[in-house]
């Protein structure tokens, strides 16, 4: 390693459902790691959660060389010996992970036990803001606005029907896996006789289920980027192509990204204010998309939920935010590395 520069880590791939996303991600924040201030080590999680140190790329090394999404190639390594090894030159760690296993405060808690500097929230944040549920009950307690909604563990799903229908929920609903990201497991159903096959489909991923009030309300997103405050981008706002914002939607293209979003400077300043409050609310660290919908001749700003490990796909809104609002890819990159930190949580 060059006698100046520090040395990064960059995690990928891992157990969840999500493992495809975080390959791509990981390609895309590997040809922005800044290679004049890092050596980059690339370290893949495979789907039985065995690591492999996959690759180093260093100054000079081509981008154009680099596959359209990484793959999980080579020796296995344990924690222990990557973090016990690199003790001494102390690296930063960018744990592109995203849903369980990842996102969820789990890498988050092994990386505080190593004493590793890492990008992103700690792991009282990560955990809490990957449980739907528990996010929700915060923000209900805070006064934050969201839409009508409850849950039930899978144990208690045979009661779960006839809960619903006594519920002051009104069809459409959303149903989904309460510790899940990129839509995975979500159900949109229009009746009580779709609710059994949409529980069966989202307890396939969690052991607890939420249910939520469809909106007509607009889908907006907000970026935020912790400087020596938390900074909010510019709004932006996504046009499903299916009948709600899905995995294929995402990260197939299908979907109309609006960046910047339509809304007047007031309408953005609200929008951007309950982002950060709702990021300081979280304890999140680094960065989060906050996620709204907004019903303009309704109920106003409703938080929808907060991704504290958010795509960086060419096609993921976060990146797309920030360029939006002045920062290259490459810049924000450098930005979220200047961020990482130890012992995140109080």
């Amino acid at each position: 390693m060059a006698e100046n520069k520090s040395e990064l880590i960059l995690l990928f791939g891992g157990q969840s459902p999500e493992h495809d996303v975080s390959c791509s991600s990981a390609r895309h924040v590997l040809a922005a790691a800044p290679t004049k201030l890092f050596d980059v080590t690339l370290v893949g999680i495979d789907h039985s959660g065995t690591w492999h140190k996959c690759l180093t790329r260093e100054e000079g090394d081509s981008i154009a060389e680099l596959p359209e999404t990484l793959s999980i190639t080579g020796p296995e390594i344990t924690p222990h010996e990557l973090f016990e090894i690199k003790r001494q030159t102390r690296p930063i760690v960018f744990p592109v992970l995203h849903g369980p296993n990842g996102e969820d405060g789990t890498i988050q808690g092994l990386l505080e036990s190593f004493g590793v500097p890492y990008v992103g929230s700690g792991v009282l944040s990560s955990a809490l803001c990957m449980d739907k549920i528990k996010s929700k009950e915060l923000m209900s307690a805070h006064g934050v606005p969201q839409v009508s909604w409850l849950s039930f563990s899978t144990q208690d799903s045979n009661s779960a029907i006839q809960t619903i229908d006594d519920s002051e929920l009104i069809f459409p609903l959303f149903v989904k896996p309460a510790n899940m990201g990129s839509s995975i497991g979500i159900s949109k159903v229009a009746g009580l006789s779709e609710v059994e096959q949409a529980i069966n489909h989202a307890s396939q991923f969690d052991d607890w289920v939420i249910v939520e009030q469809a909106t007509a309300g607009r889908e907006i997103e907000i970026a935020i980027l912790e400087g020596d405050e938390p900074e909010a981008s510019n709004p932006g706002e996504i046009v499903p192509g299916a009948d709600f914002y899905d995995y294929n939607d995402k990260y197939e293209d299908g979907a109309i990204l609006h960046v910047p979003a339509e809304l007047s400077p007031e309408e953005i300043q609200t929008a951007q204010s309950i982002a950060v409050n709702v990021f300081e609310l979280m304890r999140c660290d680094g960065l989060a998309r906050i996620d709204f919908f907004y019903e303009e001749s309704g109920r106003g700003w409703l938080v929808n939920e907060i991704n504290t490990m958010p795509g960086f796909t060419p096609i993921s809104m976060y990146p797309k935010l920030w360029e939006e609002t002045g920062l290259s890819y490459e810049n924000l990159i450098l930005r979220l590395i200047q961020t990482a930190k130890t012992n995140k949580d109080p």
